[in-house]
């Protein structure tokens, strides 16, 4: 049963239907370990005070946020099985067979439409993995708790889509790997919500905070601009594109804006979900279409296969 309200149950509540302790949820005493973490999840996440004590007296851990930790462990794996294959583990994508597996999106292969999903396993470096790993776990996980998995999978699987999809059609003649399309969604679109109910969110230290997510975000956008101009690995293929975090950040500032602002109701019942949805559902259509057609009309020269 989803712990998700109705706009009935919602008027319910605030009509006082429901009686909720006086006592504000941060002043409880005599909590376990367990119920210390979800109440810490409930004040990084939640701005309004009836959402978070809604949340710590539902919340059962029954399913555990899975998602984000699957998909790390899976990006982890993947990183160690090419790390021994190419015996490179910094910039592994100035070896020439780096690009020849079945998940990284190339130019020449896009055909093959599982390429715009399953580039996001793939990293090019150490470096580039530890960076969406950190901010994938520090931010993923506490709100696949609150929001669950379908809602936090749908933000990012569109953040990582978006985001080939946008390199397609921006930088036709550069490949990409990374994750940097999906987390860029989940954490822009965790910011944006802090920013616009600043006064309701009671994070400790969230200013401070704020301001070291967005220089990990900074720094991993950077490292991305610079390796994209940096001098070909092996020419004439361009290096790895960084418009994949653009197009994170789309998604995170509208769609995923939405499915974070609105834990109390179900996501159907939101117009301005819809508004979202269509617009992205006609983003993906435009960029299907452009690579059906454009690079033939436009007479785009690409780089060789891998």
């Amino acid at each position: 049963m989803s712990n998700k309200r109705s706009n009935s149950f919602r008027r319910a509540i605030l009509q006082g239907s429901r009686q909720l302790k006086g006592v504000s949820l941060s002043e409880e005493v005599g909590l376990g370990l367990s119920q210390r973490l979800v109440r810490h999840v409930a004040y990084e996440t939640l701005p309004r005070e009836v959402d978070r004590k809604w949340y710590f007296d539902s919340y059962t851990c029954c399913p555990p946020p899975w998602l984000i930790l699957a998909i790390t462990i899976a990006e982890v794996a993947v990183f160690i099985y090419y790390g021994v294959q190419l015996d490179r583990w910094v910039l592994q994508v100035s070896s020439p067979a780096y690009l020849r597996g079945a998940l990284p999106y190339h130019p020449r292969l896009r055909a093959q439409a599982w390429r715009f999903i399953t580039y996001a396993f793939m990293h090019t470096g150490i470096e580039h993995l530890g960076l969406n790993m950190a901010m994938q776990l520090l931010v993923g996980v506490p709100l696949e708790m609150v929001h669950g998995a379908l809602r936090i999978g749908l933000v990012y699987v569109c953040g990582v889509l978006a985001g080939s999809l946008a390199v397609s059609v921006t930088d036709m003649t550069a490949p990409v790997v990374g994750s940097s399309g999906g987390v860029y969604a989940l954490v822009s679109a965790h910011l944006a919500n802090i920013v616009m109910n600043w006064s309701g969110m009671q994070c400790q230290f969230k200013l401070f905070r704020m301001a070291m997510a967005l220089v990990c975000m900074s720094v991993e956008f950077g490292r991305a601009v610079w390796l994209r101009f940096y001098p070909q690995a092996f020419p004439p293929c361009p290096n790895p594109s960084f418009v994949a975090h653009l197009g994170g950040v789309a998604v995170g500032l509208t769609l995923g804006v939405v499915v974070l602002q609105n834990y109390e109701q179900r996501l159907q019942e939101q117009s301005l979900f819809w508004i979202f949805f269509c617009v992205y559902t006609l983003f993906i259509m435009c960029g299907v279409f452009w690579n059906v057609f454009a690079y033939s009309l436009l007479d785009v020269k690409l780089p060789p296969p891998p």
